[in-house]
């Protein structure tokens, strides 16, 4: 009597071994690849720092409009056409005293 002892075939430890390495690579694509987990994350996260850069903007050109719009020709803000003229030009009233 002989006893024989039955040992997995080759060829299936290789279709296991092929599984779990295919597996892992995706795995791993879907965590760290160009489209993954990690990387969406961060897009979302420059989006936002972005957002808030053309807000800023926005606000900043909406303020350079108004400015412009006052020192037009069809409407002309004394105030600020005197403020301009007292920061560019230097230009001060004689009963004015100036302290720097």
């Amino acid at each position: 009597m002989s006893t024989s002892v039955s040992r997995p075939k080759l060829g299936s430890m290789f279709y296991f071994v092929l599984a779990a390495t295919l597996g892992t690579y995706f795995l791993f694509a879907a965590v760290q690849g160009d489209y993954g987990v990690f990387r969406q994350a961060q897009i979302a996260g420059e989006a936002r720092t972005l957002e808030a850069e053309r807000d800023k903007l926005v606000a900043d050109l909406d303020q350079l409009r108004n400015l412009t719009r006052r020192l037009s020709d069809g409407y002309l803000d004394i105030d600020l056409l005197d403020e301009q003229v007292r920061d560019v030009l230097g230009y001060v009233r004689a009963d004015e005293i100036v302290i720097r």
